[in-house]
């Protein structure tokens, strides 16, 4: 794997960084807290997500971005023959192949998914084998013994055998599982041969009764058809009598009906031949009725003129009344003009109060806004007058004779200059720290403008209100006025309408006549009603006499038939003990012949279940037979993954024993190296704990410096066995802060060895704060951090330059 490019926007203190990373060895350098290893924390991030940074998701976005800008770090990388570009933010991540514009992964967890199948490694296993800190020299070292031969076995891919391994182990349980149900199953071969003579002799016996049952229906089937012709024929001979005396009992229910309807035909012609004498009588009085309803209408139409005439009147008088006092409610209302002139006031009013708050609010801004400024201000001289400080305290406690804690160069002839410089920019700082804590004093009230322009502002808004409300009055009041107008109009439309109503002539009407009238049609109306009443049943009178006439000559018609059905049911014979007799003979037989058949049914059911307890044991043997080759095809299988486990389990020992010593010869070369040829041989022993060997023999007591060494070495031959033996090139290779206790001998000859690894690492990136190392690159990366913003800066730095500033 080769990192070709990385950027970062608004990560942590990265606001937008970009880097451009080819093949050799890049050294990133810059002072602690500048932002070197953010840039390999966020190439594992954009790598593995969220679990490969520190702190909370929302801890990623930078300092001081504003709250929805975009946090994001983009990738691109190379891995054997194809080019990937790798873009994750905090809520998306893509992930692209070959210059697609269409992504192969495109969540955050399958673009974490798709990049560790790639590689082959998870975060722990990629970042503690090709990325080394100073603090993780030692990761081998704080395993256990067990851990550590794991961790190895998985990283150099030894974990597939025993991947493999578990899955011999889950087949061969499955296999013991099945063969021992196969062999709990088997029946005894002993008990099937009886079972089986058993199914033989039931079937014969079957076989037998079956005959036996066919016999008895024969002769059953025989004697029912001896008796059935008989019973046939009483039994139509005794449906006809059912029917023959059906009809007569429904003859005779007519018969009854027929009576009745006669009867009530009778009565009811009686009553309405003396309706008919009733209604002639009636009519004679009622001559004068038409004459008299007549006159009542008429009077009945004269009185309600009369009513409606005088009403007219009484209704003329209240809209006069009405029509005065809305005259006089509409002189009491003002003109219609001083409802503009109150509009014309509010506009101008809030035009006024409009001014005077933009005003106030001009004032109150920038007021706030040199508060506020004088504020940061006199914080960033506080935070620079803590740094120039704690550089004071460094370089007077370094001595003349000590290094620069910055560049590491000895101060010498330089240390009081230094100290000058710093003490300059001190009294700068106090006395720029001191106007502006003054000036917080001063902007710590609102100032007069301000509360001046306030005041006329809520004048304003007072003014305003009254205005609104003399406005609201006003226009209630033409509202009013243009209301009762209206009302006018229409009070004097519905006089001029009265007057013609109350005008109209009323004296043809007689009241005197209009209730004799009255009196002679309630003498009458009773009689016309008594009338109405029997009129219908009057008319009824002839046809009801007809209908009784012929009702009479149904009930003879009836009689008739009645007696002439009696005297056929008579001619037939029929007798219901003879019905009887022949009806137990059937019977008899046909239960002898039902009993017959189930007894043959129940014969043939025994044979053929019979039949199918000999197919069942036959089918028993052969599912017998077949187990036991089942049984044993099983434990030849149960067999072969034993052998396989075996053997797997033997070439991990193989592999195992003979990791240590390729190991050990690696890291070996790295210690010689890396030693000037001071140490030559670097021991593993069973729990792959590293030995350092002083001419053949272990040194138990070395420095911090030489075990950062031996460590270091055991990392480097890990990552070399690793990249030999992985499935595609892993070329990469990252130190951050490995020469925390090495002198600069030792440095120097790791930054050489570091060269030395080109064919094997053609991209080595080595993050330090120690810029003596800087001319054994062969790419320097500058970090800094810029105070003033509060962000990283990276550029190139050409390696001929010395410039620190930076």
């Amino acid at each position: 794997m080769q990192i070709d490019r990385l950027r970062l926007t608004n990560f942590r203190q990265h606001e937008l960084t970009e880097i451009e990373l080819g093949a050799g060895l890049t050294g990133i350098i810059g002072p602690n807290g500048a932002g070197k290893t953010t840039l390999l924390e966020a190439i594992a991030w954009v790598m593995y997500g969220t679990k490969a940074a520190r702190g909370a998701k929302d801890s990623i976005r930078r300092r001081g971005a504003p709250p929805r800008s975009k946090v994001e770090v983009e990738m691109e990388f190379t891995l054997g023959p194809r080019r990937y570009r790798v873009v994750r933010g905090l809520n998306s991540a893509e992930l692209f192949q070959d210059g697609e514009s269409t992504p192969i992964a495109n969540s955050l967890d399958s673009v974490t998914d798709k990049i560790t199948r790639l590689l082959g490694m998870s975060r722990d296993e990629f970042f503690n084998t090709y990325f080394t800190g100073q603090k993780e020299l030692a990761v081998m070292a704080a395993m256990s013994a067990p851990e550590r031969a794991q961790f190895l076995s998985r990283v150099l891919g030894y974990e597939r055998i025993r991947a493999a391994q578990d899955r011999l182990k889950e087949r061969r349980a499955g296999l013991r599982v099945r063969l021992d149900a196969l062999q709990s199953g088997l029946p005894n071969e002993a008990i099937l041969e009886e079972e089986t003579a058993r199914a033989t002799e039931r079937e014969r016996a079957a076989r037998d009764a079956e005959l036996r049952s066919a016999a008895l229906l024969a002769s059953a089937e025989a004697k029912l058809a001896q008796v059935r012709p008989a019973w046939e024929t009483i039994q139509r001979t005794r449906e006809r009598a059912v029917a023959l005396d059906t009809e007569r009992r429904v003859l005779e229910s007519r018969l009854a009906s027929a009576r009745e309807k006669a009867a009530d035909l009778a009565r009811q012609a009686a009553e309405a031949e003396r309706a008919r004498l009733e209604l002639d009588g009636v009519r004679v009085q009622l001559a004068p009725l038409g004459a008299l309803r007549e006159e009542a209408a008429r009077f009945d139409r004269l009185s309600a003129a009369y009513v409606a005439q005088r009403a007219a009147v009484a209704q003329l008088e209240e809209v006069r009344r009405r029509l005065t006092d809305l005259e006089a409610s509409v002189a009491r209302l003002p003109e219609s003009g001083a409802a503009d002139a109150a509009r014309e006031r509010v506009v101008d009013v809030r035009a006024q109060l409009a001014a005077a708050s933009l005003e106030v609010e001009e004032r109150r801004t920038a007021w706030v806004r040199d508060s506020q400024d004088a504020r940061t201000k006199r914080q960033g001289l506080l935070d620079q007058y803590q740094d120039l400080k704690d550089q004071q305290q460094r370089i007077e406690a370094a001595g003349a004779g000590g290094a620069c804690p910055t560049c590491t160069r000895p101060l010498g002839a330089e240390f009081d200059n230094v100290l000058g410089v710093l003490n300059r920019q001190l009294e700068e700082v106090l006395v720029n720290g001191n106007y502006f804590k003054q000036r917080i004093e001063q902007l710590k009230d609102e100032p007069p403008e301000l509360d001046a322009a306030d005041s006329r502002r809520i004048h304003l808004e007072q003014e305003l209100s009254k205005a609104v409300a003399e406005q609201a009055t006003l226009e209630a009041q033409a509202a009013e006025q243009r209301a009762a107008a209206a009302a006018m109009l229409q009070v004097k439309d519905r006089a001029a309408k009265l007057e013609v109503a109350a005008g109209v002539d009323a004296t043809a009407y007689d009241p005197a006549r209009h209730d004799k009238v009255r009196a002679g049609l309630r003498a009458l109306e009773p009689m016309a009603l008594r009338a109405q009443r029997v009129e219908p049943a009057a008319e009824q009178a002839a046809p009801l006499a007809a209908r009784a006439a012929d009702a009479s000559n149904d009930v003879t018609a009836l009689g008739n038939s009645v007696t002439a059905l009696a005297q056929e049911f008579a001619a037939i014979g029929y007798t219901e003990a003879a019905f009887n007799a022949l009806q137990l003979q059937e019977k008899d037989a046909d239960r002898a012949r039902r009993d017959a058949e189930l007894a043959a049914v129940r014969a043939r059911g025994e044979s053929q279940a019979a039949a199918e307890a000999t197919a069942a044991v036959q089918r028993r043997r052969e599912d017998s037979a077949a187990r036991r080759a089942d049984a044993a095809r099983t434990a030849a299988d149960l067999m072969l993954h034993q052998e396989l486990d075996r053997a797997l389990t033997d070439l991990r020992t193989d592999l195992n024993q003979a990791l240590r010593p390729e190991l050990s010869e690696l890291a070996s070369g790295f210690v010689q190296d890396l030693t000037a040829g001071r140490y030559t041989e670097l021991e593993l022993d069973e729990s792959y704990m590293a030995t350092l060997l002083d001419d053949g023999d272990p040194k138990t007591v070395i420095s911090g410096g030489e075990e950062d060494i031996a460590n270091l070495a055991l990392r480097l031959a890990i990552s070399q066995m690793i990249a030999e033996r992985a499935g595609q090139p892993l070329s990469l290779l990252v130190l951050d802060e490995i020469f925390g206790s090495l002198d600069e001998e030792r440095r120097t000859a790791v930054v050489d060895l570091l060269r030395t690894l080109a064919d094997r690492f053609p991209q080595v990136i080595l993050i330090t704060h120690i810029d003596a190392v800087r001319d054994g690159f062969d790419r320097v990366i500058r970090v800094g951090y810029d105070v003033a913003r509060g962000v990283s800066t990276v550029r190139d730095e050409p390696l001929g330059g010395q410039d620190v500033a930076a």
